[in-house]
Order: C-alpha cells, then structure tokens, then sequence
C-alpha cells in the first residue's frame, strides 16, 4: 500500500462541471477524484469509468459532477491503520477524519510511492538524501543546531536524529555477574552522555522543520517511539538492529507512518520473515541495504544486493551506508537508489563510533550533488536526442543532396545522389526511398532532400493572416528566396560575426521588404561569447566592441531598405555560469553591469532589446547555466529601472518557468508589454527548444489570448530551428498552425 498526503491533485469541489473533472483526472494520471461539500467534508467519488457510463445510460453528456459522483465508497478513518482492503473493485481509499470526514490522505495499492509529508518518493522522483546526526551533536543542542544548518547548506532533504528511552531499552544489571561486555559497556557510556533530552531533541525537530527540512528520527524503543509519537513525526527510520525486533515494528505500523527500514546485521530468512510481517499489517515501508560495520570495507558493501531487495520488496529500496567516502552512495542511486543515508559531523576525530563514518559538510554537500548529477544522467530509459545532438546532428553528420541539377518530374536515381555533410537534410539511410520517386521539385547540384521530396507533392506555404505584424528569422543569403514564399511584414536577420564583414547592399539587392529587425550574433571570433555582465572588465569591454559592430551593420541595412519605423536589435545580453546559478547579490551584479552598457550603445532608431532567456541555454561550446533575463520580476524591474525592453522568447521563458517554478502565462502578462518584439516558438521540459510548434508543453490558445490583450501591436517571428530549410517549410508549418489557434 501506498499513501498519497499531498492530494490537491486528486480533490474537486461537488459543484464542479465534469469538464473540471475529466481535465483533472488527465492531470493526476490516477484516474480517481475525491469529491468534497462546501464544507471540505468527503461526498463521493469519481473516476473515468463513473463518467463514461453516466454518457452512456443517459444518452448525453453530464454537466455536474455531483451527477456522476458514486455517493457509496469504500473509506477508512484516519485513527484506523487497516480499514477495507484492496481489490479488483477497490482501486483507492479515501482516508478522512472521524470527528468531520476531511480528507487526510488517500491510500493505492502497491508501494512504487513513498511520500513523507511533501515530498515523494519513487521511481520518477530525484533521489531523498538523508542525513543522519543521529548522536552525532554529542549531547550539546546547540552543536544539534549547527549541524541541522550545515545539513540544510549541504543540500540534505531530510535530517534525522535518534531517541532511546534508556529505561526501557536496556536491560538491568543487578548483579557483577550480569556486567554487560566492554562493547556494551562502551555504547552505553555513550548514550548516557550524549543523548539529548526529550525538550532538547524537540527543540532541535522544531528548529529543522524551522528551515523547511524534513525530520525525522529512530525510536530504539516503543517508549521512544510513544514519545516520538507524541510530538508528531511523520515518518520514522529503523535502525539494522530493530530489523527482528517484531513487535516494535507492529507498533510503528500502526500508527499509519512510512517507515525506512536499514537491513544490515540480519540474515535474508530474517529479512523475509519481517518483509512477510509488513505485509501481513499493510505496513508503509522501503528497505535500505546496509552493512553494520564501522567502517565498512569496500569489499564488504555488496551493492549488488540491491537488486535482491527488489525481488523481495516492489516498492522503494534505498542504501544506508557507513563506509568511508561518498562514491558508494553515488555508485547506489547509479544502481536504482532512491533513498540515501549517510552520517554527518563537524569532525570525524570526535568521541563515538558515528563520527569515524561520517561525512563532512563539504563531503556531503559534494555527494549531494553527484547523486542528482547521477539522477538526471540516468535519464528515462528512453533513446532521444536533446538539443545538444541535434546541434551536432546537423553540424557533423552527413546527408543527401543533389548531384547535378535534377529538373521536377524527374525519376530519380542511384546516380543522381551523393552523400555529404553537414547533416541538414535527409540522413544517408533514407537513399533507397528517394531512388525510383519522381523530383516533387527541381533541385540544383548540392541542394538537400528533405521529407517533402519523399511526397507526391511538393510542400507549399498556406495563406494566413494575423492582427499583428509577422516576420521570419533569415540570414543574408536566403532573405530574397524565402520573403518570395510567404506575405511578409518584415524579417528578422540573424546575422553570424561573419556576415558583420559581407556587404549587404549587395547580397540584398532587389529584396523589397523594408521593414526588419536584427538578431545579435553569441558568438565571434575566437570563441568570444558575448557578455555585457562579465566582471572581467576587458571581456566586457570586448562584448561592448562587438555589439557596437552590430549596431554599424543595423545602420548600413537602414540605409538600404529605408525602415518606416526602429530598428529592433535583438541581444543574448550573457550572464551565463559554467558550473551552476549564482547567487542573488552577484546577478543582482550583473545586471547593473548590463545596464551600463545599454546605456553606452542604446539609440534612438535602433533599440537594443534583450531576449528572454532559458535556464540552460546551449552556446557552441555545449551547455551552460543562465542567470539573467530568466525571471519575471528581475525582467520587469530592469525595464523599470533602466526603461530597457525585452524580446518576449516564449520558448525560453516557458522552459525557465519549469525549472524556476514560476507561472508560464503569468509570467507572459507581466513581460509581454515590455516586448515590441517576440519569438513565438514551443519548448518542453527546462531544456528541449526548437521542436514545431504545436509538440511541446505551451498553449497557444492560452498564450494568444494573453499576447492580444497585453501587447496587441508587438510583433512576432516563429523562430523555428531549422524551419529555413525546405524553402522555410517549417516556418510556414508554424504560421500555418498559429493563425488556426487565433494567435
């Protein structure tokens, strides 16, 4: 069994309409819903199949839930740990309140989830790292504090202490020959000097949760465990030593709590007896193989068992670990780890075995962030390629072209292609569909295939129209071509720190659009990546010489198409880091240094604006972290501060949105009435830009009604990747798909 406490995403209102319903049982993918009276009390249920029978029996469809909802469930009360149990017509359990039948938490079959409080568990979710101060603070409350801080700075999502009531835990010794062995001896000497008392180790669960952090401890005892109870933890971790101790563990149970289990010191008959008991009592639990030696030898930790936990137990497995460094907890999250635990202290020369296999803060902290690089390295399981492969799909592999001049209608041959690079059009394997088929359109010699020229068909550019003005991105040599294709308002120009030494009076001779904007080039020679924020003052500087350049070149196009309005200026204004984000008052920096050079090279008939930016934007070099023109509220306050406009990237924002956690299409309200100019484009994810419009996680719908009413004049370009290939196949798609979604 496991159990849902964070249910926001599986409750609605009995007044809802099903629309509501059948939206939010898409998003919670659980097919289920809790339904509550104005009061908050649970009414009913409902699910796919209640909604699909109510269509079917009354021949229309519902609009109420209260119309579908089932007013008969299965339920348990919250002061009951067993209650119904599962079957094939028993999917969930609602768990209420006796006293008012509020919902607390919601009970599915299996264990593949583990929540404690907010935070789950599972197969999908990143690593729970755990660190254990245990006796750690040697009896001193405020060395428990420093410790809880230093945990909380190192990244821990979980700090956990332990508890024994020594009364009851040990047993009496009245006589010299009932002396416990020196071991015991030792241990208890120990305890009787470092462990806290009741208040302090209360003090010490306030001042964690205090930080945000989850507490948790080890009750070695069922006193400890009733005075643990008793302050109200929300899970609880069981020490190797309590594996066997079968009565205490029916005591936790009971009492509703997730349990983390360490399984070092017991012998696999042991483990499965008390596997076995667990189910037996529907016990919330997940196993963390461990090895009960202090230290333990490498040669000793057996990670491989792992995979045996698994076949014993369906639910979490996790590792707990007291040997020396931090490449095991690593290599175990590698293994499918999700739960970590490992000792904490300020100095491993302190008194008690504990100290001598604990990690330091700075080994922690850095073993905390391996296991979330290790995390995301694993990936999904699924084969696809991120923006990064893309870039060098089309950089360095290889694709069919043209051999000579092929005129449309023509049956192709074997001999009428030839494989070369750079990888922008079909790929090598695609050759035998091509040979046989008529040319859909004629090509030059060199000219690419694409998946069109494997039509009956040639792709062509649908009409559309749209309430504001409408540009594509170009670059110099195709500018003429393209603008031919498609009723135009103007064009973007991407210009590369090349093309700031070509002369674009000639390249752009008989081109008739004269309104335009430029996009700054990221790059320029010697792999200068422009940086109007870096603190080196002579990189900077460079940047500043470099955007000049681009400016002198906007000036030249202005004399060539003679624009009726400003030139838009289009710059990535840097701010990126090569290791992680930075802190507040270092970006609050670089934005300052921004603004400095906006002053310096803003004018009156080319405005500088900035694009909004990703959390991780890919520069040719590979990719990085970015820290300015990603939030909202720091986009608007530069534009109140300094009167700087931006270039509304709705892919970009979309995907800091995701990694930051703000609101998407709160965030276009607040920045699209500081964009005379936008890049209309899709995004899934923190990092997956340059996919069609229309395949990733925005609503145009949504978006456009936004865009109308807060920046109805501003104008737009759907900044495809790759969409010029094909005579701009992939813009048109994308206007195409724009103007049937009222953008």
């Amino acid at each position: 069994m496991a159990v849902i406490r964070n249910v926001s995403a599986f409750v609605l209102g009995h007044g809802a309409s099903v629309v509501e319903a059948m939206v939010k049982l898409n998003d919670n993918k659980r097919g289920f819903l809790v339904i509550l009276d104005d009061a908050g009390r649970v009414v009913g249920t409902v699910t796919d199949g209640d909604i699909r029978r109510a269509i079917v029996e009354n021949g229309a469809f519902p609009d109420r839930v209260a119309e579908v909802m089932r007013h008969r469930f299965s339920f348990a009360y919250d002061d009951d740990a067993f209650g119904p149990k599962f079957s094939d017509r028993i999917k969930f359990i609602p768990v209420v309140d006796r006293r008012d039948r509020r919902l607390v938490s919601i009970r599915i079959p299996g264990r593949s989830i583990l929540e404690i409080e907010d935070r789950q568990i599972g197969a999908d979710n990143p690593p729970f790292v755990i660190a254990e101060i245990g006796n750690n603070h040697n009896g001193s409350l405020s060395v428990a504090k420093e410790l809880i801080d230093a945990a909380v700075e190192a990244g821990a999502d979980c700090v956990k202490f332990q508890y024994r009531d020594m009364e009851t835990l040990y047993r009496r010794t009245d006589s010299d020959d009932q002396a416990n062995d020196l071991g015991v001896e030792y241990t208890l000497d120990l305890l009787s000097r470092f462990q806290l008392s009741q208040d302090d180790i209360f003090e010490a669960f306030d001042y964690t949760r205090a930080k945000g952090t989850i507490v948790m401890c080890t009750p070695w005892d069922s006193e400890a465990f009733r005075t643990l109870e008793s302050y109200g933890l929300s899970a609880y971790k069981i020490a190797s030593a309590d594996l066997t101790n079968l009565p205490l563990l029916k005591t936790i149970a009971q009492s509703g709590k997730p349990m983390l289990l360490s399984t070092g010191m017991s012998h696999e008959w042991e483990l499965k007896n008390t596997i076995s008991v667990l189910e037996s009592v529907d016990a919330e639990y997940a196993l963390l193989h461990c090895n009960s030696t202090y230290p333990t030898p490498f040669k000793d930790v057996n990670l491989a068992y792992l995979d045996r936990l698994r076949e014993f137990h369906e639910g979490v497995v996790g590792y707990s670990g007291h040997e020396r460094g931090i490449e095991v907890p690593i290599a175990a999250v590698a293994l499918g780890a999700k739960i970590i635990e490992k000792h904490f202290t300020f100095d491993r020369s302190w008194e008690g075995n504990d100290h001598k296999v604990s990690l330091l803060p700075d080994e922690f902290a850095q073993m905390v962030k391996s296991i979330h690089n290790v995390h995301e390295a694993l990936g999904n399981g699924q084969k696809s390629l991120g923006q990064g492969e893309l870039i060098n799909r089309e950089n360095l592999s290889k694709s069919i072209v043209a051999k000579h001049d092929l005129p449309e209608g023509r049956v192709i041959t074997a001999d009428d292609l030839e494989i070369r690079s750079p990888g922008q059009g079909l790929q090598p394997n695609r050759f035998q569909e091509l040979v046989g088929r008529r040319a859909v359109k004629a090509k030059k010699a060199g000219d690419f295939f694409f998946e069109s020229d494997l039509a009956s068909t040639a792709a062509a550019a649908a009409e559309t129209s749209f309430s504001r003005p409408v540009g594509i991105p170009v670059r110099y040599h195709d500018a003429k071509q393209l603008a031919r294709q498609h009723p135009l308002d103007f064009v973007e120009f991407h210009l590369s720190y090349s093309d700031l030494t070509l002369d674009p009076a000639r390249l752009l001779a008989g081109f008739t659009l004269h309104e335009f904007a430029v996009h700054a080039p990221e790059l320029f020679e010697n792999d200068h990546i422009l940086d109007l924020s870096s603190e080196n003052t002579a990189y900077r500087d460079q940047s500043i010489a470099h955007l000049r350049r681009v400016i002198e070149v906007s000036h030249q196009l202005r004399d060539i198409l003679k624009p009726a309005g400003k030139t838009y200026v289009v710059v990535n204004a840097g701010g990126f880091s090569i290791d992680g984000f930075l802190p507040d008052d270092v970006v609050a920096e670089k934005y300052d240094r921004v603004a400095e050079a906006y002053k310096l090279l803003n004018e009156s008939d080319v405005e500088l604006i900035f694009q909004t930016m990703p959390p991780f934007p890919w520069h040719f070099g590979g990719q990085r972290y970015h820290n300015l023109f990603c939030n909202p509220g720091h986009i608007v306050d530069f534009n109140q501060r300094h009167g700087a406009r931006v270039c509304l990237d709705v892919s970009h924002t979309s995907m800091s949105a995701q990694h930051f956690g703000f609101d998407f299409y709160d965030a276009c309200e607040k920045i699209a009435p500081l964009s005379p100019h936008m890049h209309i484009v899709d995004a899934y994810g923190t990092d997956g830009e340059g996919i069609a419009i229309g395949e990733g996680d925005i609503n145009f719908k949504r978006l456009g009604e936004i865009l109308r009413k807060t920046a109805p004049e501003a104008q737009f370009i759907p900044e495809i990747w790759q969409g010029h290939k094909n005579d701009g196949e992939g813009f048109w798609h994308a206007l195409e798909f724009l103007g049937s979604n009222g953008f």
